[in-house]
C-alpha cells in the first residue's frame, strides 16, 4: 500500500469535500507546485499567507478610497497569479478597470470566501 501525505493544505483532499457552485478549483495546484518546486511545506506556507492577504483585502477594499483600492487590487492580482488563484486574479484585473463596480467587489469577496472554504475543506 502506498502512503500519501494527507496533512497538506493543497493535497490532503484535492477535490475538497464539496465543490459548491464553483466551475473549477479556486487554485491551480499544478501551477502552485511549479512555483514551489513541489515542496509541500512551502505550498502550505504560501497558501496560508495568500489566504491571509486575500481576507485582509476583502475586508479593506470596499471602504478604501480609489487610490488605495487600486493598490490593493494590484497587489492581490500579483499574489493570486503567483499561487495560481486565477479566478481571483481575473476578478481583480477587472476591478482595476472598473474599481467602483459593486458587482465585481461582491464577486471578489465571494471568490475569496470560496478559496478559504475550499482550502479549509482539503486540509481536514
Amino acid at each position: 500500500m502506498v502512503m500519501r501525505e494527507t496533512g497538506s493544505v493543497a493535497f490532503g483532499m484535492p477535490g475538497g469535500e464539496s465543490s459548491g457552485a464553483s466551475h473549477g478549483r479556486p487554485i491551480d495546484f499544478e501551477h502552485l507546485s511549479r512555483q514551489t518546486i513541489g515542496d509541500r511545506d512551502v505550498e502550505r506556507e504560501v497558501l496560508d499567507m495568500f489566504v491571509h492577504q486575500a481576507l485582509s483585502v476583502r475586508d479593506a477594499i470596499v471602504p478604501a478610497d480609489l487610490a488605495e483600492r487600486l493598490r490593493l487590487c494590484h497587489a492581490l492580482k500579483g499574489a493570486a497569479r503567483g499561487v495560481g488563484a486565477f479566478p481571483i486574479a481575473d476578478c481583480v484585473a477587472e476591478l482595476e478597470e472598473r474599481p467602483d463596480d459593486a458587482r465585481l467587489l461582491k464577486r471578489l469577496a465571494g471568490l475569496i470566501d470560496e478559496l478559504r472554504d475550499f482550502l479549509a475543506a482539503i486540509s481536514r
